[in-house]
């Protein structure tokens, strides 16, 4: 069974369509979307973890909360409209008993989605949600983030505490977007598996989301998984530098990630200064990578498809998974790695997770 790590489809609908479910019939192409239905099921998609994102440059405090539940509602209601293709799930056993749907389950990217609450996190538990993402692209006051200044070198007490209270729910302990010291603070003191939902590996690419081979090594120590993302930014250098450019220009015009303003100065920058293309063949790279590192039990797939945007040549949207997997046979990779990949390690880490809450942590 195939399941990614990490979909954007709730953010681009609300961003797009408002989050109307009736102004788009995701059971259909739908050509300005990376993800419907009928691509999930030519990708081979047996389980998706849906991102109930909300841009912390947006929204804050109590607003952050508001948005997270009607991304949560979001999914709710996209699973309910679709039920002969899609089903809820918040168990390991859950996505095996899917019967032919795709599994559908819940990540919260960022720590402003709880607003410092360990009230708000169980209710956000209660709801379905199994993984969270520590920070987005900015700090929160208890975790620094991989794109904002550092400030706490680490995690703050109540940081720790986060991260025992999700042990103890069986909410998985997501490391994409945290700084390197958080990575490491995280999984000295987590007591379940750790995993990267969409991160991928900073020796073939240096920015600074991707995951440092230091780190790769501590997580396989204690049994987690990175899955390997999809974004051009992470897995090409020359994406990575056109990025770079692109960013420092946002910031000398005092532009802010996520702004209409910024949203404009892309379009501008890609028209003047036309974006390299990444290719399938270094994400394979990237896959490998994080095996040759982590081992073949610490692997899986985080694709991170969003909207309209460009992804790698071969993997522009979410039926491009069979392409990937036929170039990971080419280059060698036996059917039970294929398999561990896909979705084996996924499941392992969910119910080691479960394991852990079951024994009181």
């Amino acid at each position: 069974m195939l399941i990614d790590g990490h979909n954007d489809l709730a953010w681009a609908m609300r961003q797009q369509y408002e989050g109307d479910l009736d102004r788009v019939d995701l059971g259909r192409l739908v050509p300005t979307l990376h993800t419907d239905l009928e691509r999930l099921e030519a990708g081979g998609v047996g389980g998706q973890f849906w991102s109930v994102y909300v841009s912390p440059v947006l929204y804050s405090g109590p607003a952050a909360v508001i948005a997270t539940l009607e991304q949560i509602d979001f999914i709710h209601q996209l699973v309910a409209r679709y039920p002969d293709r899609l089903v809820l799930a918040t168990t390991a056993d859950e996505v095996e008993a899917s019967g032919g749907r795709v599994a559908s389950l819940l990540g919260m990217e960022g720590g402003h989605c709880i607003d410092e609450s360990l009230a708000v996190l169980r209710m956000m538990r209660a709801l379905g949600v199994r993984y969270m993402t520590l920070t987005h692209n900015k700090n929160v006051p208890w975790a620094d983030a991989a794109t904002d200044e550092p400030v706490l070198h680490g995690l703050s007490d109540f940081g720790v505490d986060v991260i025992h209270e999700m042990n103890r729910l069986g909410m998985l302990v997501d490391l994409s977007h945290v700084s390197p010291d958080v990575m490491r603070h995280a999984l000295r003191v987590t007591r379940a598996p750790a995993i990267f939902s969409h991160s991928s590996a900073r020796a073939l690419c240096d920015h600074p989301r991707n995951v440092p081979d230091d780190v790769l090594e501590s997580l396989a120590a204690s049994d987690g998984v990175c899955m390997v993302t999809f974004l051009p930014a992470f897995v090409s250098p020359e994406v990575r530098q056109w990025n770079k450019d692109l960013n420092e220009e946002a910031q000398r015009r005092g532009m802010l990630k996520g702004s209409p303003d910024h949203d404009r100065l892309v379009d501008e920058f890609s028209a003047n200064f036309p974006c390299p293309a990444a290719t399938l063949d270094q994400v394979v790279d990237h896959i490998e990578h994080v095996r040759d590192v982590a081992g073949i039990d610490h692997v899986g797939i985080g694709g991170d498809y969003m909207g309209n945007e460009d992804m790698p040549r071969g993997l522009e949207d979410v039926a491009g998974y069979p392409r990937l997997f036929a170039a990971l046979a080419d280059r060698g990779w036996s059917e039970s790695d294929r398999a561990k990949l896909a979705g084996g390690n996924t499941l392992r880490v969910l119910r080691a997770s479960e394991d852990v809450s079951a024994a009181g942590s």
